[in-house]
């Protein structure tokens, strides 16, 4: 009903924000991917939105991207995932790195997500791997190796006190670049003198 919402934007939090449109405000729940990628209050953004309609409320969701709204929609068709749940997840992850995670069948990296259990991780990677690969969203070109030790080192270097996304940036870096398969222990080394 209503795909995507441009106005000022009046207030902005981690979990949601209120854009005026045409004297109205819409609130709007979003993930801290979209958070990141938000531009300063006062300044005029767009959110593509979906919008969910229960007996007891009318919820409205934001998203930076289409991706990210497309990849929300197919983890809200599992059953046992509800809105928060989905939010939650492209919280913890990119939207590639998501689409990765389910793509490759990584169920211990869904499970690293708080609030997912493995019956649940295991859930989203059958009802959704085969329609995240059919999707345009773009997958990591991680392979599940690689993408297993990301996740443990960053989980390392975020412990440590380091940002998630430069420890990401870092590590995505140092994966691409590298021609021989690294232990966990090694990519923390080279994150470390790079951060």
């Amino acid at each position: 009903m209503i795909t995507y919402i441009k106005g000022i934007l009046v207030e902005k939090t981690p979990t949601y924000v209120v854009i005026d449109c045409a004297g109205v405000g819409y609130y709007l729940s979003i993930s801290l991917n979209t958070f990141t990628q938000l531009a300063k209050e006062n300044d005029v953004c767009l959110l593509h939105t979906h919008l969910q309609i229960k007996e007891d409320a009318h919820s409205l969701y934001g998203f930076a991207s289409k991706d990210e709204r497309k990849l929300f929609r197919l983890l809200i068709s599992t059953s046992g995932v509800g809105a928060s749940t989905a939010q939650m997840m492209l919280s913890a992850m990119g939207v590639s790195e998501l689409a990765s995670c389910i793509a490759v069948g990584n169920v211990g990296a869904l499970q690293s997500i708080k609030g997912i259990g493995a019956k649940t991780a295991q859930r989203i990677v059958v009802e959704l791997k085969d329609k995240v690969s059919k999707t345009d969203v773009v997958i990591d070109n991680f392979s599940s190796l690689d993408n297993n030790l990301k996740l443990e080192a960053l989980s390392a270097l975020t412990s440590l006190g380091f940002a998630k996304p430069a420890a990401e940036k870092v590590l995505g870096k140092i994966l691409k670049d590298s021609d021989e398969t690294l232990s966990v222990e090694e990519l923390i080394k080279r994150s470390l003198k790079l951060l």
